[in-house]
């Protein structure tokens, strides 16, 4: 698995930021039993460059804890066997496939831990671990599909020992 990791902010925690991702990545994909290696794009940017990029690609001039963009269009959940025939899906240099790009606030990950009494570790991990459901064609549109994801999520982060 390849993580091209940006962090464009002067905020630390204590924990290594591209340590947690890869887990959680990782998780995920094993959860999901994704047969490929993988490369996955993290940038932990600021309130403005979110709500930027938020305008730019979905009309919302607001801004988010956390935006995902999936490079892969499934036919449905968990179906992967159409990636065996579709070359443009893998980087040439390294043979894994590209996932996408996910785009994280930083100061969001803080005040969402405060407001939701939990550690900024959980709160990190749980939005790369939504985030990657959603690279993975998990979304939640629907009262079943957001009731599907959220517990997979839920899963995903107990296995991680990443809880509330």
């Amino acid at each position: 698995m390849t993580l091209d990791f940006v962090n464009e902010t002067d905020i630390e925690f204590d924990f290594s930021y591209e340590d947690i991702a890869k887990k959680v990545i990782e998780a995920a994909l094993n959860h999901e039993n994704f047969p490929y290696d993988v490369q996955v794009s993290l940038t932990l940017t600021d309130e403005e460059t979110i709500r930027q990029i938020n305008k730019e690609n979905r009309n919302i001039n607001s801004v988010t804890d956390v935006l995902s963009f999936p490079f892969l269009d499934f036919p449905s959940r968990g179906d992967y066997g159409f990636l065996d025939n579709d070359d443009s899906c893998f980087d040439p240099d390294t043979g894994e496939v590209m996932l996408g790009d996910i785009v994280i606030c930083v100061k969001r990950v803080i005040e969402q831990a405060e407001e939701y009494g939990h550690s900024k570790l959980r709160e990190y991990a749980f939005l790369i671990c939504h985030s990657m459901l959603h690279l993975l064609s998990y979304d939640h549109m629907t009262s079943e599909d957001e009731e599907e994801m959220f517990a997979k999520q839920k899963e995903i982060m107990t296995i991680l020992k990443i809880e509330r």
